[in-house]
């Protein structure tokens, strides 16, 4: 590690240490939503609820790439920065080689299964109308199966260069494909292919800007490897005794089960919505995409600090660890409080600039927005803390808040609260949910923290009497 970057996790003050390491993150997080929500302009232009449902119900297929990519690239970036407090160079190594090759054959595994069962599991996803089915398909077969390792593998590469403190370099790989793929698609929409493709442009140009930017870090890596980084795909010797792939499935694990029952509870919601009507899931889909600019501006800010978090723990120095976890949860509540502000006050206008001509389903997307806006500063604290827990090893505290966030109370919840309020019922139940998580997460904190203080106690206690001995 260069002395810049040593100096970032333990001497820059802890403000500036955490702007600088969140900062790039949250605008490589902003990218990718921007990009996200490009499709469904473009897509929206086509004033098709069919079209912009296709890609609603896909999303949760699409995002379980994700969730491979946090399993393997949260884990390794914990693990990583770990290794680096600790001063183990070693491991260093065969943490990013696991990671690498983890994530690859289990994208691969993904996207063969998926390509097996394509037709059912669109239907479970909420795909029953032949319109609707056939379109979702085609688009999962051009980025899952095919351009599913190009996806999965860019984040993960972003996690492990950002768990050597190059929050920047990171950053600029995600921005570089959010970018091309803003670009590519309308060209590959309504230039290159012809009317009726609209989803299928969209999808082709997803994969080749996921393609573009894993070149990048594939590049970025090999000049980052003669200045010094101890990132490597080559296993040591000692790969198969170190303990680094457990590490890593221990650290990632809650991360990739939070982005899987999160897209679990999404598909589970696409499935509600479309027993009330397309324009139902139209609305709930714009709706969940302009909400979850928030969402993924939090998600940066807990991911960018990360580093900071776990190579402060391992080195002991938990004043700084407090002090890092305090001020980016401040400043992701304190950013999503705005951003509910914003979508509550300007709903309407929101979902109707991705839905064209207006209608119903930019009504019924509006009232959705207004629900689950509320949630913002719940869950910006909830996924703050299960940030924290995944830095410092806490595995299991953070997995229990990770599948209580998403799947073990939202699901039931949907449930219950449709037949209390028909169709409202179900949005109202994932804000509800980010209130309960919250709650939990404050308690947890509050032990951990404790825990960590009277160990810190102890240990100084310990070497106080040898002193004196």
């Amino acid at each position: 590690m260069k002395s810049r970057e040593k100096a970032l996790f333990e001497k820059l003050p802890v403000l500036e240490a955490v702007l600088r390491l969140a900062l790039p993150t949250v605008a490589g997080q902003i990218i990718l939503v921007v990009y996200n929500m490009a499709d469904t302009f473009f897509i929206g232009l086509t004033g098709s609820d069919l079209l912009i449902t296709s890609v609603t119900i896909s999303m949760p297929a699409f995002m379980f790439l994700s969730a491979i990519a946090n399993l393997f690239g949260i884990g390794g970036a914990a693990a990583v920065s770990r290794a680096l407090g600790r001063k183990d160079k070693q491991r260093i190594g065969n943490i990013s080689a696991y990671a690498l090759w983890g994530c690859v054959i289990l994208t691969a595994v993904y996207g063969f299964v998926l390509k097996l069962g394509m037709d059912p599991f669109v239907d479970l996803l909420g795909g029953s109308h032949p319109g609707v089915h056939r379109v979702a398909a085609e688009y999962l077969m051009i980025t899952v199966v095919i351009g599913g390792v190009f996806t999965s593998v860019n984040n993960l590469l972003s996690h492990l260069v950002r768990a050597e403190g190059r929050s920047l370099h990171s950053s600029i790989g995600i921005i570089l494909g959010g970018v091309l793929n803003i670009l590519l698609d309308p060209l590959f929409m309504f230039v290159i292919l012809p009317p009726g493709n609209e989803v299928k442009g969209a999808a082709i140009a997803t994969t080749l800007a996921n393609a573009a930017a894993c070149l990048y870090f594939t590049v970025l890596l090999v000049i980052l490897r003669k200045k010094g980084s101890l990132l490597s795909f080559e296993f040591h010797d000692d790969a198969t005794t170190d303990g680094s792939f457990r590490e890593i499935l221990l650290s990632g694990l809650p991360a990739c089960l939070m982005t899987l029952c999160e897209n679990i509870s999404y598909a589970v919601l696409d499935h509600l919505m479309a027993a009330a009507g397309m324009s139902y899931q139209a609305g709930i889909g714009v709706a969940k995409k302009v909400n979850m600019l928030a969402h993924c501006i939090v998600r940066g800010i807990a991911q960018g600090v990360l580093p900071l978090i776990a190579y402060n723990y391992a080195r002991k120095d938990y004043d700084r660890m407090k002090q890092s976890i305090r001020t980016s949860s401040s400043i992701a509540v304190l950013t999503s409080v705005t951003a509910m502000i914003v979508c509550f006050a300007f709903s309407r206008p929101l979902i109707g600039f991705f839905i064209n001509g207006g209608g119903e389903s930019v009504e019924y997307g509006a009232r959705f927005l207004r629900i689950l806006c509320v949630g913002c500063p719940f869950s910006a604290f909830a996924y703050s803390i299960i940030s924290f827990l995944q830095a410092i090893g806490e595995n299991r505290k953070s997995f229990r808040l990770a599948i209580l966030r998403k799947g073990l109370l939202d699901i039931p919840m949907m449930f219950v609260l449709r037949l209390l309020v028909p169709v409202y019922g179900i949005a109202a139940a994932t804000p509800i949910t980010d209130m309960v998580c919250c709650a939990v997460a404050a308690i947890l904190f509050i032990q951990c923290t404790n825990r960590l203080q009277t160990s810190r106690e102890t240990n100084i206690l310990k070497t106080t009497e040898q002193f004196a001995s």
